[in-house]
């Protein structure tokens, strides 16, 4: 079912309802769709709608209840996401981070936090971005080589799901935009070269910077049952074009590669932290996958 509470949160010189579903995700983004609601509209577990939408909302079957027990419902379904993860709630700490990797240049960070922000994001989004960064500081102690952090930034802000054309296009941006913000040609050219490394996971023994870049990126392998379960629900949400047969074969394709990596984490930390998680996980869905 689905639930709408009051217009009375202010932005953008109007007041908002938040819209939910107590079922599913999927039953959300079909009404949203059938009112011709704008993806933009939604921030990870709920819409925000302007009021003047809310009784075209009510007429469509959108249920009116109190703020108050909208939270209760969300929280109830299991769909709400804690304010940690969600993206909107995330640009102020980003900010942050990359006021202090590349002091002066904050034109330059909005934009890759814009880029981090499309709406036809699911998984690739602020959250993986600061996921990852916040990955590389346990990886190096806090002390990421500014090249890698760069990578971090760019390495997905190019997102369009065609797999090596996206790690590409992203790091061309980080060639185009780099200099411009007087980051010298080495490091630049270290930054593209590691973005595109992002594209099989597979740097090379000596590649210090490449083990530190990969592993951060493939962190999230390592999470617990539900919380990996989330991240599959997000990245089939990304390829939501995609057929269930043409998204499990693909998908399938992915996790044999990964499962098949010896290591899959190639720096001594990563490996500590996550190997053992992260191959149950990837053996589990590999199983699941290979059921008839």
């Amino acid at each position: 079912m689905i639930y709408i509470d009051p217009p009375m949160w202010p932005a953008h010189n109007t007041l908002f309802s938040h819209l939910i579903s107590n079922s599913g995700l999927d039953e959300l983004h079909a009404f949203t769709r059938e009112a011709g609601i704008s993806d933009r509209a939604f921030d990870g577990d709920h819409y925000d709608v302007p009021r003047e939408r809310y009784d075209a909302l009510v007429s469509l079957g959108a249920v009116p209840v109190s703020c108050g027990d909208l939270v209760r419902i969300l929280i109830a379904s299991g769909l709400r996401i804690p304010a940690r993860e969600r993206p909107s709630a995330l640009a102020a700490p980003l900010r942050h981070r990359w006021n202090r990797l590349l002091p002066g240049t904050p034109e330059l960070g909005e934009y890759l936090l814009q880029l981090w922000n499309e709406p036809h994001r699911r998984y690739h989004d602020r959250r993986h971005l600061l996921q990852v960064l916040e990955a590389l500081d346990l990886l190096a102690g806090g002390e990421i080589p500014r090249p890698v952090a760069l990578a971090a930034w760019f390495h997905d802000a190019v997102y369009t799901g065609r797999a090596g054309a996206d790690e590409d296009a992203s790091a061309r941006l980080a060639e185009q935009l780099l200099p411009g913000a007087g980051v010298p040609a080495v490091e630049t050219a270290e930054c593209a070269r590691l973005v595109r490394l992002t594209a099989g996971h597979d740097p090379a023994a000596a590649d210090s910077n490449g083990s530190l870049l990969t592993d951060a990126d493939l962190a999230v392998l390592a999470r617990e049952p539900a919380g990996y379960a989330a991240y599959l629900q997000a990245v089939r949400a990304e390829y939501a074009h995609l057929s269930a047969e043409d998204f499990t074969a693909g998908r399938r394709r992915v996790v044999r590669q990964l499962a098949a990596a010896d290591p899959l984490y190639r720096t001594p930390v990563g490996r500590q932290l996550w190997e053992e998680r992260a191959r149950r996980n990837l053996a589990a869905e590999l199983a699941g996958t290979d059921q008839p």
